[in-house]
Parts: C-alpha cells; structure tokens; sequence
C-alpha cells in the first residue's frame, strides 16, 4: 500500500459474512432482486452479485461495492433479463475482496446450468476442500461456497435435488443457501436451522431471502420460515418440502437478535426491535447504575438504550452522533491522525454529555479497542461518569458459522475478568446482560432444558456441530468462511 496505513473502522465489530435473496416468476426478478440485496445491505457491503435465467440463458453480475453502486444502473438491470433470479451481499472475512469470490458463482452440470449463494460458514469446508482437489478437483475461488458446488458437481445421483439433498449430507457448520436452475428456484437451511432463511410470497411469484426486510422493501407478504433442515424446490407448480435429514432441534443464531438482524425484522415472530429494547429493559434490572443520563452507541446500541432509560427512569439522550457516511476503510497517512479514527465515525455530543454521569449503552465487546476509545471521547466531552452496560454477555468463544469474530484470545472476555475489562476500557463501571437475560428478552424464562435453545456458543462455548476444520488441526482457530488468498 506504498506505506500508507489502513485503519478498520469495523475491526473491532461483530460481522456476519453475507444475505441471499431469491425470486421466482416475476418479470422484474432482476430489479426485486436488487431492491432485496438493498435491503440486506446491512449484512454484507463489500460486493454483490445477482443471477437471472432468461429461458435460454443464465445471466450473471456481479460487482465489488455497495449494491446501490451498480445494481441500480438501468443498463445492468438490462442485462439481467429472465423471471428468476437469485442474489447475494457479501463480507469477506478472510482473503482478498476479489471479484472471483463474489457470488453467486455458476457452473454447468451434468444436469444444466446450476447457480448457487451461501449465507454461513462450513466447519468442514477446509477440509473438504482438500480432499476434492486430491480428487482432481479445480477450484476458481477460495470460499467454502464452492466446496457445496463441486459435491453437487460429483454426486453419482441422476436428478439434481438428489444431488443437491447429497452433497448437504456431507457438509457440518451453519448455512442458508439459495440456488437457481432452469426449472426451479432452490432453498435449504442447515439442519439446526442456525442461519436464517424465511419465504414470502408476492402475487404469484415466491420470494427467498435472509430476513422480514427484504419482503416488506417489494411489498411482498412473509409466509414462513424455511424449517431446520428443510429443503423447497420452487417451480411453476409451486413450492415443494423436503425434509432428507434426521429431525433435530432447531439452534437458530442468537445473534441476529442481538446485532445482525435489521431492527425492523420479524424472526421467529418477535420483532427485533421489541426483542433489542427488552434486553435494554432486562440490563436495567440486572445492572443498574447511579447516573443522570443514558446514551447508546450508535447505532446498533439505540434500541437497547431506549429500554434501558425506560426501565430505569433516566432521560434517553443521543450524547453520539454517528457519521453515516464513513467507508469501513479508511486510509490514513500519519500515526497522529491514525488515532483519531474513531472520530470519523462517532463523535462525541458535548452539550448532552458535559457534566454529567453517563450510562453508556452498546450491543457487544469484542476486542474492545472501539469501546476504550468511544469511552475516553465520552470523557474527554466532560462527562463526570461513564458506566459501559453492553445488551449481550462476554464474548468468550469465536465462532465458526458465518460469524466474524477473531480467535478467543483475542476476545477480551476470554482473557481478562471483568475488573480487568473495566480497567482496559477506563469506564467507572461495567456490567454484561446475563445469558438468562437474553433468553428472557426473547421470551422465555432463561436458558434452560425446557427452553429452546439457540446458537449461543459464543457465551458458552456449547458449540452445536463438530468443528472439523479446527479439532482436525485444517486452519488455526478463527472464522473460516473463506480461505485466505493462495500466495504464488
């Protein structure tokens, strides 16, 4: 980078890798689609792509950027011709930001052109992978979407949902897949259901996509979530369930909850927002703190905060004001104003802050890097007090299903107690909402046996699948949607 230095603004946040969409039967499938990606935008902003059949050809964009960057051009809509379509927003969270890893990807089978994009993360993709190219497999690109390829590719079965339904067999971790052939519109969810994926309906057509807001954007209507281990096959008769695997209890994310959803989302049929303000709410019971105003971290923090300062009586203030219009990189020439970076963000409301005991409310720590800075900012506005109140407990445990989260020694809460925490952060106090909070948020009586469970393992270290990759020594211990770009 010819010594310039590159400051993350987001590396010291949670980051989920990716949301699909998909449209069957509509003559605007391309232009839904885009519409779709736009509104799940918030879960991938690093490229996008969308996939269209025509009823002779495939078609296929795809582009590094935002989606408003180029799939709001007329002239790619153009492109993008055909009354099925399937689309994807992406984060890259290991390897390069290159155009090869943008889906969807497509391929011709044995069985027609075959179109396909992943939401989550295979903790036996590395491993896999392997294997297929000791097979005499080629791979174009270096993520773990193409593993699920090149098993449909191989599989000894005649029609491609056998295929399809044989290659998931062979696959662990947590995934949400849309998937486009000439005659049908493909959705599957892994078999604890630990991504999201949900069907909607607008007029005749049928709609896939990762969350409520990506329906409510065309006007469409939210039909049901695609069950744990469930298999549609979307076609002109209609929508078709299979169900090829073993029934086991569902282990949804808990973290769409608590951060990835978009706030105007229903998932399983709680809104988000209601859910965020009730941890805020539960937080103040379990963690209150003598003090005069109450200000979120924005903009993940707010609804938490609004829960928070109506459970505990003090005034809710915006005392940071976020800029919207910050890239997630950012590149800076000088250490003097490297360090200044977490201004160009956030910044700090001194006429809401001065004087004053400030209850500091955001949605998670991680590193905690971004919170020592967001705290002393707080101070150095004049504030009295900071007390930090995150809406989600310690984060001990990285995750290895589509989540980007560093390796556990990273994470602050996996190496320092929580007096430790406090003193690293500068805050005068610090308190985590308990694990029975969040499950109390959700709407039920805490984590228990009679409770259904989530995927929580960041928590808990109750990891749900194997993690094959990691305990067969394939990759260190961190998020393995992607491998790391091959060096020469």
């Amino acid at each position: 980078m010819n010594g310039e230095h590159i400051f993350d603004l987001d590396a010291d946040r949670l980051r989920e890798e990716c949301g699909v969409f998909g449209v069957w039967g509509h003559a605007d499938a391309a232009a839904l689609t885009a519409l779709g990606l736009h509104a799940l935008q918030h879960r991938g902003q690093e490229a996008a792509g969308i996939c269209t059949y025509d009823g002779t050809q495939f078609n296929l964009e795809r582009r590094l950027g935002l989606v408003g960057d180029h799939f709001t051009r007329e002239k790619v809509i153009a492109r993008l011709k055909g009354s099925a379509a399937i689309g994807h927003v992406r984060y890259s969270t290991a390897g390069g930001t290159v155009l090869r890893n943008v889906q969807p990807f497509f391929a011709e089978l044995a069985t027609g052109g075959f179109a396909i994009a992943h939401n989550g993360n295979l903790t036996n993709g590395l491993s896999l992978r392997k294997e297929l190219i000791q097979s005499g497999a080629i791979f174009q690109s270096t993520t773990d979407t193409e593993v699920i390829l090149h098993l449909v590719a191989r599989s000894p079965h005649r029609r491609l949902i056998e295929r399809f339904t044989d290659a998931l067999r062979q696959v662990e971790g947590g995934y949400a897949l849309v998937a486009l052939t000439q005659r049908k519109l493909i959705g599957a969810r892994d078999p604890l259901g630990i991504r999201p994926l949900i069907l909607g309906r607008l007029g005749q057509s049928w709609i896939l996509a990762s969350e409520t807001c990506a329906l409510d954007i065309i006007g469409a209507e939210f039909e049901r979530e695609i069950e744990n281990g469930e298999i549609v096959v979307i076609d002109d008769a209609g929508v078709h369930s299979y169900h090829p695997f073993p029934k086991k209890p569902e282990r949804p994310c808990i973290f769409e909850y608590i951060y990835f959803a978009r706030p105007d989302s229903i998932v399983h049929g709680r809104s988000v927002y209601e859910v965020r303000k009730d941890m805020g709410r539960i937080l103040a019971q379990e963690a209150p703190a003598e003090a005069d105003v109450v200000v979120p971290v924005p903009d993940s923090g707010v609804p938490a905060a609004l829960g928070y300062a109506q459970e505990s009586g003090l005034p809710f203030e915006l005392g940071i004001i976020r800029n919207h219009y910050v890239g997630r990189t950012f590149i800076e020439p000088t250490q003097k104003i490297r360090a200044l970076g977490v201004k160009l963000k956030h910044n700090a409301n001194r006429a809401v802050l001065s004087g004053r005991r400030v209850v500091l409310i955001d949605d998670s720590i991680v590193r905690g890097t971004t919170s020592k800075k967001i705290v002393q900012m707080v101070r150095e506005a004049g504030a009295k007090e900071v007390h930090m109140r995150i809406a989600s407990p310690p984060i001990t445990h990285p995750d290895y299903y589509g989540i980007d989260t560093p390796d556990r020694k990273a994470l602050l809460a996996a190496t320092h107690t929580l007096e430790e925490m406090r003193d690293y952060i500068g805050a005068d106090s610090l308190a985590f909402l308990s694990v029975d909070g969040i499950y109390r948020a959700i709407g039920y009586e805490g984590r228990d046996d009679a409770c259904p469970q989530f995927t929580d393992h960041c928590f808990t270290g109750d990891y749900p699948t194997p993690l094959v990759d990691v305990e067969g020594g394939q990759s260190d211990p961190k998020q393995l949607p992607l491998l790391a770009d091959a060096e020469n």
